[in-house]
């Protein structure tokens, strides 16, 4: 695995974590217990933060990306994960706030600003755009991202199990 400093910033990851050795953690980047990185994730906390809570696995080749201090993102814009998160493949989260209890589908594109509410999942291919907050317990499908519907209670719960699953699995990787 490629955990690196960027600049004074240096990563700080949770002794229960899991990074892959394909993955790439750079800079300003926290992950917190019992998170996992797979192969190919690129975390890159050069510009602002990344804060990964617990419990949140990120799949293959997803992308994780900041917005930097700017004439047009004054301050910058940090990538937020709450807890309980499940992120699926090349997905591609920037400068975005995810909050606790979601899934956001494969190859998913989140942008600037948005935000996504708890218990929230996001369909295969979808795009929040730039500063849009999608509410909470809702499927979510498009491009961009409109809701379906609301969220059954087994879907509520597949969300939560799907964190737990990636737990148990991240540990059976590190042994």
């Amino acid at each position: 695995m490629s955990i690196r400093p960027f600049l004074q910033h240096h990563p700080k990851i949770a002794d229960s974590a899991y990074i892959a050795p394909e993955a790439l953690v750079c800079g300003q980047v926290s992950i917190g217990e019992d998170s996992s990185l797979w192969p190919n994730v690129v975390a890159r906390g050069d510009v602002q933060a990344i804060e990964i809570g617990a419990r949140c696995n990120i799949q293959d080749a997803c992308v994780l990306h900041v917005a930097h201090d700017g004439p047009y993102t004054k301050g910058g814009i940090p990538l937020i994960l709450e807890d309980d998160i499940t992120v699926g493949h090349q997905a591609v989260l920037h400068a975005c706030t995810v909050q606790h209890h979601c899934l956001i589908g494969i190859g998913t594109i989140v942008m600037d600003g948005a935000t996504i509410e708890p218990y929230s999942l996001i369909a295969a291919g979808s795009l929040v755009s730039p500063g849009k907050t999608l509410e909470t317990g809702y499927l979510w499908r498009g491009r961009p991202a409109r809701p379906v519907r609301p969220l059954t209670e087994e879907e509520k719960q597949q969300i939560d199990y799907s964190a737990t699953h990636y737990v148990k699995l991240a540990k059976q990787h590190a042994e």
